[in-house]
């Protein structure tokens, strides 16, 4: 039988999971639908249809190594750091201009697709 307190851990727990399950969810359509398989491929391994004819070929988020620390922390490849890249493209960084930023979208979708993205690293 479950106590107070143990309900209410269990509550949060699940609230939790369906956040999350909701946040994935949100992420993996925004990403198909803002165009980031058109380049990245649809499972993130940098394949997509555009990739061909890119030069440098778009980043494989398989690896879940990222070259940018665009915030000057000391770490690369932070949600910080996804997040400029996103909206400002990679060559405000240094890096290629086929990376174009995407100020259009919300930077709350912004943060859904990251969080997708988490979920290709194998």
């Amino acid at each position: 039988m479950l106590n107070k307190k143990n309900t209410i851990i269990l509550t949060v727990i699940i609230v939790l999971t369906l956040f999350s399950a909701s946040l994935l969810a949100d992420g993996k359509a925004l990403y198909n639908s803002s165009g980031c398989g058109t380049c990245h491929g649809a499972t993130g391994l940098g394949d997509g249809p555009a990739a061909a004819a890119l030069n440098p070929k778009p980043r494989s988020f398989e690896s879940g190594e990222f070259v940018y620390d665009t915030d000057g922390d000391g770490v690369k490849g932070s949600d910080a750091d996804l997040l400029n890249v996103m909206k400002n493209g990679s060559a405000k960084y240094g890096g290629s201009p086929t990376m174009p930023g995407r100020a259009d979208i919300p930077e709350e979708d912004l943060k859904a697709i990251i969080a997708y993205i988490r979920t290709l690293q194998k």
